[in-house]
């Protein structure tokens, strides 16, 4: 669920290629892909002969292994990362006459997540540090319809859960993580997803661990809401009953093919968020001391997967330019906050400086497990000039 990179000059990318010097893309999907490329081959030849398309034996699979890697009794796989969030809030009794509250600084899915069940949020803004909500954003942002909170662990950075989940209990509200960027990230030695009551997850294909197309699942210790969320996802069937339908449901299940993806890839997770830190340690080495470049900071606590290096620079336009010439492809995540967003403006309440300021200035570099350390230097050499320029 990320904006897709900027796409930088092509006739610079000629010239660079013409003195030696390819292109530092984004993320090397297709490095990935090479790495797993006759497990990816096996998968598909296992799927197509058996046409296990729409359920079956690949896509249980997969749920068992999710499940366990996450340390969760149930998973269950959904078309997309949207879905589970949707159908998260749904299953856990979510709906209209609720708030829940929400960062400003994420992706639009989560607040879209609420509106679909015909809830409200309420947005608060998020730690100048690590731009992600704390406990004390959630106290500050509840009344008496507040029902739930969805954490956000942003850039694969996890949520301070046991200060937040805290509040959450005092008030009895039902905490529903959004860790579509956080696959194997922990806080304080657990994982991002192991916290609420139920987890959200996107398999987008530029995701840590990704599918070759749209995937997504959620993860629940709760028999009630997994159960639930398994019908609503399959039309609102009930369990074992042909053409019975005990729910109002959508169509959004988690396809053979792309479970049997996803289960190929998924042993190679830790060493590549593990090559994933290598490169944000690079980054880090590289950048201490840097003027006018402040990487966002990882939490005491926390064990990020480096779904994205996210640095901040003042002049965002002018840097990202200079980049996309230096053949240096980056991102931004994300340029607008929710609140600020057209579509949920009568949702915003008050000014969230934080996160007003952060969108101005955030800027995502390459980042990956194939990341090696010259690319890596070249970005940091090429952003300390670019800086330069923009003074």
């Amino acid at each position: 669920m990320n904006a897709p990179p900027r796409t930088p000059d092509l006739a610079t990318h000629a010239d660079e290629t013409a003195r030696g010097e390819r292109p530092v893309a984004f993320l090397d999907i297709a490095a990935m892909h090479e790495e797993v490329r006759d497990d990816l081959d096996a998968a598909w030849r296992e799927v197509t002969a058996h046409s296990a398309f729409v359920g079956g034996p690949w896509l249980e699979r997969f749920e068992a292994e999710w499940a366990a890697y996450c340390g969760r009794a149930y998973c269950v796989g959904m078309a997309n990362g949207t879905d589970a969030l949707i159908i998260a809030l749904r299953a856990a009794g979510i709906g209209p006459g609720d708030e829940v509250v929400v960062p400003a600084n994420t992706f639009i899915a989560t607040v879209e997540a609420v509106l679909a069940v015909g809830a409200r949020p309420v947005f608060t803004d998020v730690a100048p540090d690590t731009l992600l909500m704390t406990g004390a954003h959630l106290a500050a942002a509840l009344t008496p319809s507040t029902a739930a909170v969805i954490p956000v662990h942003l850039y694969g950075q996890p949520v301070a859960m046991d200060e937040l989940c805290a509040v959450a209990r005092r008030h009895g509200l039902l905490v529903i993580e959004d860790a579509a960027q956080a696959h194997g990230a922990t806080w304080e030695g657990r994982l991002a997803g192991s916290f609420g009551e139920v987890a959200a997850f996107s398999f987008y294909p530029g995701k840590n661990l990704g599918a070759l197309g749209d995937a997504g699942a959620i993860v629940t210790d709760d028999a009630s809401i997994a159960e639930a969320a398994r019908s609503i996802g399959n039309h609102g069937a009930a369990p074992g009953l042909r053409y019975v339908h005990a729910r109002v449901g959508v169509n959004s299940r988690l396809d053979g093919l792309q479970a049997a993806f996803l289960s190929a890839k998924l042993p190679r997770l830790d060493a590549w968020n593990a090559q994933r830190a290598r490169a944000a340690g690079w980054y880090d080495r590289a950048l201490e001391g840097v003027p006018g470049a402040t990487p966002v900071r990882i939490a005491e606590g926390a064990r990020s997967s480096h779904h994205l290096y996210v640095v901040r620079v003042a002049d965002r336009a002018a840097v990202q330019a200079q980049l996309a010439r230096d053949g240096i492809e980056t991102g931004i995540h994300y340029p607008i906050p929710c609140h600020l967003q057209e579509s949920y403006r009568d949702f915003a309440t008050d000014r969230l400086p934080v996160a007003e300021l952060a969108a101005s200035q955030v800027l995502s570099l390459p980042m990956g497990p194939h990341l090696d350390e010259t690319q890596a230097q070249r970005v940091c050499d090429a952003l300390t000039r670019a800086i330069g320029r923009a003074d």
